[in-house]
């Protein structure tokens, strides 16, 4: 049995749907061979809707933001583990600059939300930074 492809978006959510549900196929019955736009719309809706979000490269100024805040950060990576607490300045830092270098719109956690959402943020604009050493 062939391995499924990794869907890059929506689009390749509807054609996989429609393929297992046999819609795709009896489409194809009815339009008789004839190019139905469907490639098309699938890439529109993979452009408009991706599963994975590509980052843009940093700017000098938010190049130098993240170096200080590697430098000065409440919260460090010990023993497999984000240890110590992000403080509330540090936060909007990292949800601003996640929001522009991910295009996604900004979103703060709250208090007494789960550490999760601002560490994964963390790692991503990490990796991000750390391509500009390699």
């Amino acid at each position: 049995m062939a391995r499924p492809k990794k869907q890059k978006g929506l689009g390749d959510t509807v054609e996989a749907v429609l393929t297992t549900t046999g819609v795709k196929q009896l489409f194809e019955i009815f339009v008789d061979g004839k190019d139905c736009g469907c490639e098309e719309r699938k890439e529109k809706l993979n452009e408009l809707f991706p599963y994975r979000f590509k980052a843009r490269c940093l700017t000098e100024l938010e190049y130098n933001g993240w170096k200080e805040f590697i430098e000065t950060r409440s919260i460090e990576y010990i023993f497999g583990k984000w240890r110590g607490d992000v403080l509330p300045k540090e936060i909007i830092f990292i949800c601003d600059l996640y929001a522009t270098v991910f295009n996604r719109q900004t979103w703060y956690p709250c208090s007494g939300c789960s550490p999760k959402p601002l560490i994964n943020m963390i790692d991503k604009l990490d990796k991000v930074f750390d391509a500009y050493d390699n």
